[in-house]
């Protein structure tokens, strides 16, 4: 006992060691859980770091969003099921996803700094902007 009284004094980190070990395993990249994003869709694990933007009532979730160059937005198409598909294509050319049926998502990274107005293709009346900061 003293013996291991003595080495925990010449390295007291070593009494913490199992919970470092046993918290490590909560943040493993090997985790596979599936969050619920908006509306209950699951979204994939990467793409938890994102902005997520519901798209419902025939609108996007906020008019305006900030992000970091490298940021990455999320939209999310939470309209109830027969509800007709949703985009969201950058007016500059920057993104466009395919037609987002209920429940589906989309996901895009900003590179560069500006501001990148959209809009859904087939209901132009739907708009927004993200906003890339340095």
């Amino acid at each position: 006992m003293q013996a291991r009284a003595a080495e925990l004094g010449r390295w007291p980190w070593l009494a913490l060691l199992p919970i470092v070990i046993g918290l490590a395993g909560c943040f493993s990249e090997r985790a596979t859980a599936v969050a619920a994003g908006p509306c209950g869709t699951s979204l994939d694990p990467a793409d938890i770091p994102s902005i997520i933007l519901a798209i419902q009532n025939f609108a996007f979730d906020s008019n305006s969003v900030r992000v970091r160059v490298g940021g990455r937005v999320t939209w999310v198409n939470c309209e109830p099921a027969g509800t007709p598909s949703h985009t969201t294509t950058a007016d500059g050319g920057a993104w466009g996803s395919s037609l987002l049926a209920p429940g589906q998502t989309f996901t895009t990274t900003f590179p560069t700094a500006g501001t990148f107005t959209y809009h859904c293709e087939p209901h132009t009346f739907m708009t927004g902007q993200v906003i890339v900061d340095p």
